[in-house]
C-alpha cells in the first residue's frame, strides 16, 4: 500500500476559498459504475484535474487533494478503481483492497477515467478547459500510462509511480513512451523500498530518446509516499513537489 488509511496530504487549506464539493456516481463507456469525489473551483475553463488514487483505491487523503486543487481554482475528480468488484460505497481501513488490484485491468482504469475527463468537460464539472492527470504509487504509473490514451490530456503526473512492466505483465511507462501524447511529471522518492533509482533513469533515459517533454525529480534520502502530512522531515520534499505540480498545471 502507499499512504495509510489515516494519512493528510501536506498541503495547508486555502482559508475562505470558494469551493463547491459532492460524493459521485459516473459511469464508464463499459457500463461500470464507480465512485468519485469532485471539488469544483467555480471557475469555467480553469484545469481540470483526474486523481488515480494508490492501490487502495478512492479514500479520504484523495477526497483531500481534490480539495486542495479546488482551493487553487481548478476543478478536480477522485475516482475509484473498484467499481467493477467491489461497488461504490465508501470503505474502511480493512478493505481487501489487494484482490481487487489483481482484478483491475488496464483498459478498465482507462475507461474510468474518459469518463472522470467527460465529467470535467461538462457543465456539471465545471466546463475544464486543460485537464491533467495526476496519481500516487499505483496511480502514478497508471497515470502516466493515461498519456497513450484518447483522452486529450495537457500533461500527465506521478508520484513514486513504477516505471516497470505494470501488474498485469503488460508494457509499463518506459516501453511506452513513443506514445505518450503530452508532457510528463514525475516526482520520485530516493529512498524508495519498491523503485530502484536505475529504473527511473531508464524511464528518464526512454523519455529524452522519445522526445517526450518531462520533468523527472528524484528527492534524495525520501521514502515511497514522502508526499504525507506526517512526514514531517520530508516537508521540504512535498513542498517542492506540490509546488512542481502547480507549476506543471499552470
Amino acid at each position: 500500500m502507499c499512504f495509510p488509511y489515516d494519512a493528510h496530504p501536506p498541503i495547508a487549506p486555502i482559508a475562505g476559498a470558494a469551493v463547491d464539493s459532492e460524493d459521485l456516481t459516473l459511469e464508464a463507456s463499459d457500463g461500470n459504475r464507480f465512485a468519485a469525489f469532485a471539488a469544483r473551483s467555480g471557475n469555467s475553463n480553469a484545469p481540470g484535474i483526474v486523481v488515480l488514487p494508490d492501490v487502495r483505491g478512492l479514500f479520504r487523503f484523495y477526497e483531500e487533494l481534490a480539495l486542495r486543487f479546488a482551493e487553487q481554482g481548478m476543478n478536480s475528480i477522485a475516482f475509484d478503481y473498484f467499481g467493477r468488484t467491489a461497488g461504490v460505497a465508501k470503505r474502511g481501513e480493512d478493505f481487501p483492497y489487494q484482490e481487487h488490484v489483481a482484478q483491475a485491468r488496464p483498459e478498465s482504469i482507462a475507461a474510468d477515467v474518459a469518463a472522470s475527463v467527460s465529467y470535467l468537460r461538462s457543465a456539471q464539472g465545471g466546463e475544464s478547459g486543460p485537464i491533467f492527470s495526476i496519481g500516487f504509487c499505483f496511480g502514478g504509473s497508471n497515470s502516466w500510462m493515461q498519456a497513450v490514451e484518447d483522452h486529450g490530456l495537457s500533461g500527465a503526473i506521478g508520484f513514486y509511480g513504477r516505471p516497470v512492466r505494470r501488474w498485469d505483465d503488460t508494457p509499463g511507462p518506459t516501453e511506452s513512451v513513443e506514445r505518450f501524447k503530452c508532457p510528463i511529471l514525475g516526482l520520485m522518492a530516493g529512498d524508495d523500498a519498491m523503485i530502484t533509482l536505475d529504473q527511473v533513469d531508464e524511464y528518464k533515459k526512454a523519455l529524452e530518446r522519445a522526445g517526450v517533454e518531462h520533468d523527472v525529480t528524484v528527492y534524495p534520502g525520501a521514502p515511497h509516499s514522502f508526499f504525507d502530512r506526517t512526514y514531517e522531515e520530508h516537508a521540504e520534499a512535498s513542498a517542492d513537489a506540490w509546488r512542481r505540480v502547480l507549476e506543471f498545471i499552470n
